[in-house]
């Protein structure tokens, strides 16, 4: 895994920077530079997203200055967040985003009852490596879905199901867990 020198997490469609995982993460990463951003569309104070391919666009767009704001170079950044947030993180290194990693927390492999509508085409176009951490009765994707798609990702892979999680797992003890799987996958970087 090439050297992570800070990380970049966006919520989930509904949700704000200021959600409890994305605040946890970076208290619990202290010192490594950690930035949760919004995308426009929250900051323009709107709750709808616009679809993921003008996401995509923004983050391609904003990727050299939110480097910057960090004082780190894109490929040493590890990009993710939960949800939507790390749907459209995947999409962008897909396309060729440069990024030391992905951090997919409850990546959405499908939308609620709809499993046949799955969201892995670009997948085979991921070559860097990606942490997944979901519950392991998340509605979006069940272990065994996610246990037939990741062999897609060229890139190494590591998956973490939170016992009892739900699509935003909020127990204390799960808090505590995802933190120390991300802590310990970024320092296996080091």
């Amino acid at each position: 895994m090439p050297l992570i020198e800070g990380l970049v997490l966006f919520p989930g469609a509904g949700g704000t920077r200021e959600h409890a995982i994305l605040t946890a993460l970076e208290d619990f990463l202290s010192p490594l530079p950690v930035m949760r951003h919004e995308f426009s569309y929250r900051r323009e104070g709107k709750r709808v997203p616009p679809r993921a391919p003008k996401l995509v666009a923004e983050l391609k767009a904003e990727q050299q200055a939110i480097a910057d704001k960090l004082g780190c170079r894109p490929d040493r950044l590890v990009f993710g967040g939960r949800s939507m947030g790390g749907r459209v993180c995947s999409m962008a290194v897909a396309e060729g985003m440069p990024a030391a990693g992905l951090l997919l927390l409850s990546y959405p492999l499908h939308p609620p009852d709809k499993p046949d509508k799955l969201r892995v085409e670009h997948f085979a176009d991921i070559k860097v490596p990606c942490l997944f951490v979901s519950g392991d009765n998340d509605p979006l994707g069940s272990r065994e879905e996610f246990s037939r798609h990741l062999s897609q990702i060229t890139g190494r892979v590591e998956a973490k199901f939170l016992d009892g999680g739900r699509h935003d797992p909020k127990s204390r003890a799960h808090v505590a867990t995802i933190n120390e799987v991300v802590k310990e996958w970024v320092m296996s970087s080091k």
